[in-house]
Parts: C-alpha cells; structure tokens; sequence
C-alpha cells in the first residue's frame, strides 16, 4: 500500500485545497446522514478534507505515511487522527460518517482487502450511518496509462507523473519531484505508487453483503456506465 512519504511533502502545493470535492462530500452527508456529529476519514492525507469539515463535525483521520500525518495535524489542529492501516484499523470509537476519498482506496491491490476494509468501516459505523467513498475505474486507469507523462511546474519544482501497467490489471505511477536547491541544482525526490480496480458489479455485491443500501453516483454523467471514470458509494448501514 502507499506510504506518500517522499511525494507528501509536496502533496498540498500540487494538488490544492481539494474544496470542491469535500464540498461534494458534503451533500453527500447533508442528505443521507443530516444529523451527523463526527466524520472519520481513512486515508486522510494531509488533512485538506478534514479541514473543511471540521467547521460543522468532530473530524478524526487516520493514514499510513508519517510524514502526510505530520502535515495534517498541524493543518487541522482540533482533528483526532491515527497512525494505521485503512483495512484493518481499530478505533475505540463508532462515527456517524465514514469517508475515503481521492482513489485512496485503488492504493488496496486486492479485492479480498476491499472486502475487509468494507466489513471494518461497517463496524466502525453508528447505526444509520453512511459510508462514502470513491474510486478510480479500470476505464481511467487504462486511459492515464496510454497517455504520456504528466509535467506540471509548481513554484520552482518540476512534478513528472507516469502511469505505466503492471501484472495483474493494476498500475503503477512513477511520481517524480525534481526540487529547486540552489541555481540550476536540484534535488530528486521518487515514489512508485501502485492502484488498481474492480468492477462496479463486485463492488456493489460486496457492499450489499453488509449495507442495506448502496447508492453509485458518477459525478460527470447522469448515471455510471462502462464510461465511468470516477464512481462514488454512498452505503447506509
């Protein structure tokens, strides 16, 4: 699984404040779970999303990599967060949302883990609670890996992203920060971080396994399809 250890650091300044998609997740709370009080995210990064919601809930988070930790707490001071693995954690509490966001679930490179991390997130639920989370499709995963590396300057730093294909249907992003030192001097900073995925119909089955209701949403078209590049869950307990 993804540790972001090296690419963390610099995680904030490539990707933004990342409003609109908790701004997203949002509605998504407000309309299945109006009276919620506290949201956990797994795989919750530097804590850009637990910012923006800890201004209406208590927000906890937990996440593998130090060093995105490190940045969070010190981004989202009043959040509760937690060193541990998103498929097999343990929190002494229960939450009245559960979210995991931004493909951070592909980062599990096998289905038997989903599963897993399904059954967990469950248990940690509140009765009605929701668990809401998103993927990226085999469609875009084949789709970045035909197309040539991504370049994107930021501040004096130059970021190289290649997607490439590995064994098993997964893929790998090469990620490559090359950091300004001094004059033409720079630093290189690489991490590999593998993603993979599932079809729709083996994700919906394993949820209803345990949810009683699992909503698919595409945030692009009207309805997911083979088309479908990013799909949410919405799954009520």
């Amino acid at each position: 699984m993804a540790n972001y250890d090296k690419f963390g650091k610099f995680y904030d300044a490539i990707m933004g404040d990342r409003a609109k998609t908790t701004e997203r997740l949002r509605g998504f709370i407000c309309k299945t779970s109006p009276k919620a009080q506290n949201v956990l995210e797994i795989g919750c990064g530097t804590g850009s999303v637990l910012k923006h919601l800890a201004k209406d809930y208590d927000v906890f988070g937990l996440d593998l990599s130090r060093t995105m930790l490190s940045i969070a707490k010190k981004k989202v001071p009043q959040a509760r967060l937690y060193r541990q693995d998103m498929v097999r954690f343990h929190l002494r509490e229960t939450f009245d949302v559960i979210c995991c966001v931004f493909d951070s679930i592909n980062h599990v490179l096998a289905f038997a883990e989903w599963k897993k991390l399904f059954v967990n997130a469950y248990r940690h639920l509140a009765d009605n609670g929701t668990f809401i989370f998103d993927v990226n499709t085999r469609k875009k995963l084949d789709r970045l890996i035909a197309t040539p590396p991504w370049v994107h300057q930021f501040g004096s730093n130059l970021l190289i992203i290649t997607v490439t294909a590995m064994p098993g249907n997964a893929s790998n992003w090469n990620i490559k920060v090359f950091e300004r030192a001094t004059g033409n001097r720079y630093l290189l900073h690489e991490e590999n971080i593998p993603e993979k995925s599932f079809p729709m119909r083996d994700i919906v089955g394993a949820l209803r396994v345990h949810f009683r209701q699992v909503e698919v949403i595409d945030p692009d078209r009207e309805r997911p399809s083979s088309e479908s590049e990013r799909l949410y869950f919405v799954c009520k307990k």
